[in-house]
């Protein structure tokens, strides 16, 4: 959640479009927060995310199944990544934020074939 939010500048284009994570300017990212995924690797920040699932504010939120997708994308388990896309998607009330999500899990889905 630190991410997202260190991130808020670069998250989305003149027209409101959600930029990838990958395409962020990260000169505008606040650099305070720091996200352990990107310095110990994915699977290091998927560990604690499972103090998230635990806490009964955070369960079911969709930034949870968003951020375990872009990590689990990370290092490459592309079967549950889909999955954890489309449930993120299927929960957000923020359309550009559910385009984006169903477009990650089709284009995850159409590589696969």
């Amino acid at each position: 959640m630190l991410l997202t939010d260190a991130r808020r500048p670069a998250r989305t284009g003149p027209d409101g479009e959600l930029i990838p994570l990958t395409e962020q300017d990260r000169t505008l990212w606040d650099r305070k927060a720091i996200a352990a995924a990107m310095v110990h690797g994915p699977r290091a920040g998927l560990t604690l995310l499972e103090a998230l699932d635990a806490d009964e504010r955070m369960a079911g939120h969709y930034r949870l199944d968003a951020v375990r997708a872009h990590l689990l994308e990370m290092a490459g388990d592309h079967q549950a990544v889909i999955a954890h896309y489309r449930a993120a998607a299927g929960r957000t009330t923020s359309i550009p934020e559910r385009d984006y999500l169903t477009t990650q899990a089709a284009r995850l889905a159409s590589e696969r074939k």
